[in-house]
């Protein structure tokens, strides 16, 4: 697999598309990806260190890019936390990397969730920016089934240079994102 693809198809059909769709009259008008954040909260991570163990090595499978491990700011009594401890982990993947795991994500990934309809266009966020949910890890092909111990979710946010969401919406159904309504 190409890993600029996506990249490529961008240049070559989508800023002509967006820009006969939008009326934009510069080339830097036209909206693109800024970056790709995935996020996974890890409540049990607290107590324990072999899950926080098991999703970085997940997030670096899926993502070709060691995550970063979030660790809380403040102690909270109730959820049995203190300051400091490992409670998430996330990545930020940008240009080629950003590309090429949109593209598996697309093509391979989003195919592979049972009775995948498409999805909704609530993820936006008002400013053209879209967020998604992922329940468990296994439709990602890197992941494979015996090494896993529990199934855990993961939130993607895809940020774009869009000022609004149809314009995000437009620039994200031109990448062949499978949405399942248009946004109004």
């Amino acid at each position: 697999m190409n890993t600029n693809n996506l990249k490529q198809v961008y240049k070559d059909s989508v800023v002509p598309e967006l820009t006969n769709k939008f009326n934009y009259k510069n080339y830097h008008q036209v909206p693109k990806i800024q970056k790709i954040t995935l996020n996974r909260g890890l409540g049990e991570a607290a107590q324990n260190l072999k899950s926080l163990e098991n999703s970085v090595l997940e997030i670096t499978n899926i993502t070709g890019q060691k995550p970063l491990i979030t660790k809380s700011k403040n102690a909270i009594a109730g959820f049995k936390l203190r300051e400091g401890m490992p409670i998430g982990v996330t990545v930020t993947l940008r240009n080629d990397k950003m590309y090429s795991f949109l593209e598996k994500l697309i093509n391979l990934s989003l195919p592979r969730i049972r009775d995948f309809k498409g999805l909704g266009v609530q993820g936006f966020d008002g400013s053209g920016n879209f967020n998604m949910g992922i329940k468990e890890q296994l439709i990602f092909p890197e992941i494979k089934y015996e090494e896993v111990d529990k199934l855990r979710g993961l939130d993607i946010a895809i940020v774009t240079t869009a000022k609004t969401d149809l314009e995000g919406f437009a620039l994200l159904k031109a990448l062949k994102m499978p949405f399942n309504q248009e946004i109004k």
